[in-house]
């Protein structure tokens, strides 16, 4: 993604931003930067959220993409998202954060 925006915005600022980006240029709404800021952690989706747990219990990747219809590519990528979670320093530890904060 080049630009975020407000569903809100009027079309005349739209236009603008899109000229903008099209430009190569990258647009931000402040607004939504500040909130996304202030937002804290962000849990992972639910599909995210799916992939840790086999994982820790030493199910191979190729079964994990299997099980939940996706390529092994995506349940890696996946993976590697949950494990670059702030403060886990492997899958384990983000599981475990996970469960703590309730995301799963």
């Amino acid at each position: 993604m080049r630009g975020f925006v407000p569903k809100t915005l009027n079309a005349r600022r739209l236009a603008g931003i899109i000229r903008t980006v099209h430009a190569g240029k990258p647009y931000t709404d402040p607004e939504l930067a500040a909130d996304a800021i202030s937002a804290g952690d962000s849990p992972p989706t639910a599909r995210e959220a799916e992939m840790p747990e086999p994982a820790v219990g030493g199910t191979p990747v190729t079964e994990i993409a299997e099980r939940a219809a996706l390529s092994p590519g995506t349940v890696r990528n996946h993976l590697s998202s949950a494990a670059t979670e702030p403060g886990a320093e492997n899958r384990h530890a983000a599981v475990r954060l996970a469960r703590d904060r309730g995301w799963v």
